[in-house]
């Protein structure tokens, strides 16, 4: 790993990158603006999230922000005036782009939300494979107050992370939602102290890393792919996953591993 890419050699950069064993941890880096989104910080974090899959030593990837947010979203200073981005102009350039690029990294992806999480910023953290928030945190679906419709991939995942009636509340509203109630919605996977987020999110990210990387990506494929599928489809999809899967080191390292009652040592990616 260059030593470019050691965040305390680049503090001023809007995206720090930082490895921990097979952990690759991204942390949005504009705290003065609650980590909201100008241009440059887009092409910072795809960068860096290119980087990560490009990586092969990299198993899983902890997203998170600097100091009190996450991510406010965009930030609107960057779309007024003479000149400025519109902004159905920078949904497709940028933030489209970001939305697939986190649902199809070849690595599963923790989202660590240490503070407010609004509009495109939140709809960025549910993107992610698990989410984890500390109890300070919150989520706004920010959109309505500034008439626009949920983006970055928001209008695609609050239905199917919380049914219609629970998705057409948060985004109508636009009212704040606390960590906790996120949790009880089912909005988020944890909710946890704010004094334990960090040290939750890397041992989650190194128990993943640990496991089976090709089989867990296969995993949300298949989910997410199913959410369009009748049964027989589904299940189709399903066999045509375990015989690729099943050919795979990984499957043969786990069954070798269990017969001689040892732990596995999975490699694929």
């Amino acid at each position: 790993m260059s030593a470019s890419h050691f965040d305390h050699l680049q503090p001023d950069s809007p995206v720090l990158v930082r490895d921990e064993g097979a952990v690759r941890t991204i942390t949005l880096n504009r705290p003065q603006a609650l980590n909201s989104f100008t241009v440059a910080m887009h092409e910072a974090l795809r960068q860096a999230l290119a980087q990560a899959a490009a990586t092969a030593s990299v198993r899983c990837v902890v997203l998170t922000g600097a100091g009190r947010g996450f991510c406010a979203g965009q930030d609107l200073a960057e779309v007024v005036g003479a000149g400025a981005p519109g902004v159905g102009d920078l949904v497709a350039e940028h933030y489209k782009p970001l939305a697939l690029q986190v649902r199809q990294m070849p690595v599963p992806v923790v989202a660590a939300v240490n503070g407010v999480a609004a509009g495109a910023g939140a709809n960025l953290a549910l993107g992610c494979d698990l989410v984890l928030a500390a109890e300070s945190a919150s989520f706004i679906q920010a959109f309505a107050k500034i008439g626009l419709v949920p983006d970055c991939g928001g209008t695609w995942l609050l239905p199917r992370l919380v049914g219609r009636a629970n998705a057409l509340g948060l985004a109508l509203t636009a009212d704040k939602l606390s960590a906790a109630q996120a949790k009880a919605m089912g909005l988020i996977w944890q909710c946890m102290p704010d004094a334990e987020l960090m040290t939750a999110a890397q041992a989650l990210a190194a128990r993943l890393a640990a496991m089976p990387t090709r089989a867990l990506v296969a995993t949300r494929m298949a989910i997410d792919a199913a959410q369009h599928l009748d049964l027989d489809s589904a299940l189709g999809e399903e066999g045509r996953l375990q015989a690729q899967l099943s050919a795979a080191h990984d499957y043969q390292e786990g069954v070798a591993a269990f017969l001689a009652k040892r732990a596995p040592v999975f490699s694929d990616r």
